[in-house]
């Protein structure tokens, strides 16, 4: 089949390569002309484990372009992977997808195109495909498709979410032009759930909504569990193994981040509101996950008195581990709420340190070695769960600290063995 892909990030360029190593011919578009020339020449500008390999292995069946009309006389089933980040109220920015809709409408009309499906494979709120349909409905006049086809990728993990996805959602009232998309996926071996088109918006949603409440909930355990001498990372094997409740996001820290969780939870808080229903529930998760991240802050208070002139490493900028994206990362707002309370900060990523000097200022000391950022600070603090940082040399770090003061944000080292080495050690939750 003949595909095209709208947005060259995360989602687009995973969709596409995957879409081309499933035999498909895929046209990606995006209206960043940089992008796009780096991306012909073979150079990819996000890190995602194996997009590389993936898109050199089928580049036969890949072509870019910043040219919307190439786009429709190139495929006739085209998915939209524009970013749509949060408003000020929380809401999704959907001025990417309504440029994207009106652009198609145009070249539908112009090219005289027949039988186009547009997908929407952004998180966009419950309606949007209406909204797609009316745009495009201003200028072509003829019958199309609209789809929701939501991705639920996880960074670092993105190309095997797409190619052995646990489900696939398809949602559209045109049945026809849902099975056709459903064909685009023949040969993955995943269940597909085919539903109305306000059913596939909601459900990508809600999916997040529910896996960032897991993230709160067990967050809120681990508070309890500082004050009542409790081991949260005990609790969660012990409430995970219940396969009603299942292991996976019970991992305490300092909340949750990156390009999805914190605006898609906002999203649907903000357009349940708009519908006429106070979602409590989400609310509540959003207070928890804000909180978190001054309960790094006060845990270093307890220790250090007074922040102003203390010198703080921070281990972890990525909003997680295996990626270099900083999107909405814990690390960032935190380093910037310590400089806030005058700390000097020096600050080591192993791949996200260039994306990182982009959102901090020039008073961050970015390092190349944590061993550099080690001397003379008065704490650390691991912001992101890299699993190399339970591999450094721990004693000599110590020796390089003025004073051997560890903040475990996400619950990476043994308790037990850094007090055994004689750190002050204060995780999240562990008694």
């Amino acid at each position: 089949m003949k595909l095209s892909i709208i947005g060259a990030g995360y989602v687009g360029l995973v969709t596409g390569a995957s879409f081309a190593e499933l035999g498909h011919d895929v046209t990606i578009m995006d209206i960043d002309d940089e992008k796009i020339r780096k991306l012909e020449k073979g150079i990819i500008p996000i890190h995602e484990p194996g997009l590389d390999r993936l898109i050199d292995k089928n580049s036969d069946r890949i072509s870019f372009t910043t040219n919307m009309e190439q786009v429709v006389r190139e495929a006739d089933i085209h998915f939209i992977c524009v970013w749509t980040p949060p408003l000020e109220d929380g809401s999704a920015d959907l001025t990417a997808v309504r440029s994207v809709a009106r652009e198609l409408g145009k070249n539908f009309k112009k090219l005289k195109a027949k039988n186009q499906i547009v997908v929407t494979k952004s998180t966009v709120p419950v309606g949007t495909g209406k909204k797609i349909r009316a745009l495009i409905r201003q200028t072509y006049k003829n019958e199309f498709s609209v789809v929701s086809n939501p991705e639920f990728l996880r960074e670092s993990q993105a190309v095997a979410d797409m190619m052995r996805p646990d489900r696939i959602i398809i949602g559209s009232n045109d049945n026809i032009a849902a099975q056709k998309v459903a064909e685009i996926y023949k040969d993955v071996k995943a269940p597909i759930i085919i539903t109305d088109l306000a059913t596939a918006e909601m459900i990508k949603y809600a999916a997040n909504a529910f896996l960032a409440t897991k993230i709160s909930f067990i967050n809120e355990v681990a508070n309890v569990c500082d004050l009542v001498g409790a081991d949260v990372e005990q609790v969660a094997e012990g409430i995970g193994s219940d396969k009603r409740i299942g292991k996976s996001f019970l991992k305490a820290g300092m909340g949750y981040g990156g390009s999805c969780f914190p605006k898609d939870v906002r999203a649907l808080h903000q357009f349940s509101n708009d519908s006429g229903y106070d979602f409590k529930l989400l609310k509540s998760v959003i207070e928890v996950n804000e909180q978190q991240r001054n309960l790094i802050i006060d845990k270093l208070n307890k220790h250090l008195k007074i922040m102003n002139g203390k010198n703080i490493l921070v281990l972890g900028l990525a909003f997680k581990a295996y990626t270099d994206d900083v999107r909405e990362s814990v690390a960032i707002d935190v380093i910037n709420r310590l400089q806030k309370e005058g700390a000097n900060i020096s600050a080591y990523d192993p791949l996200a340190l260039i994306n990182a000097q982009k959102h901090l200022g020039e008073d961050v000391i970015f390092v190349g070695k944590a061993y550099d950022g080690a001397q003379g600070a008065d704490a650390i603090v691991i912001a992101t769960e890299w699993p190399n940082f339970k591999d450094l040399d721990w004693p000599s770090i110590k020796d390089l600290m003025r004073k051997p003061l560890i903040i475990d944000g996400r619950n990476l080292l043994d308790p037990n063995e850094m007090r055994r080495m004689k750190f002050t050690y204060e995780g999240v939750g562990r008694g």
